[in-house]
């Protein structure tokens, strides 16, 4: 057998078990998440707010409160995640919004927000509905755009 075949066929062999390991590893972490989705679906509860500010900041800029900071993993303290200022009755509060929503949070309006703790999970218009936030264009996009002008 050629040397050749016999490093295609160890490369194979090892690309196999890494998928073989990838999939259990990721059927893991999936249950996990569940878990947690219904932990926080336990929690939550509807809030009317005022959001004055959204931003993708990291957490140590954010100004969130030091027990929240301690229970980040070292790795992701550092990692940008979408923060939303909002007028909670007569309080200014720091809350993480989830990455599916944020985009559609509107900025100077009054919305009801299901919050879990300090994590936002949904949002609804308190006065009318929230306006879609418009797709960005794609680059093939615009480049079709130019070459219809």
């Amino acid at each position: 057998m050629p040397t050749f075949a016999i490093v295609l066929l160890v490369i194979i062999i090892i690309l196999l078990a890494a998928l073989i390991a990838l999939y259990f590893v990721g059927k893991k972490a999936q249950k996990k998440k569940d878990e947690q989705d219904a932990q926080i679906a336990a929690a939550s509860q509807s809030v009317t707010m005022l959001i004055i500010d959204k931003k993708k900041m990291k957490l140590k800029d954010a100004g969130l409160p030091a027990q929240v900071l301690e229970q980040t993993p070292k790795l992701l303290r550092r990692s940008k995640v979408p923060i939303v200022k909002a007028k909670v009755g007569p309080r200014v509060m720091t809350l993480i919004s989830d990455g599916a929503i944020f985009d559609s949070i509107p900025v100077k309006k009054e919305v009801k927000a299901t919050v879990s703790g300090l994590y936002i999970t949904g949002i609804k218009g308190l006065r009318g509905p929230i306006e879609a936030p418009a797709k960005k264009k794609g680059f093939m996009a615009k480049l079709r755009d130019k070459a219809n002008q």
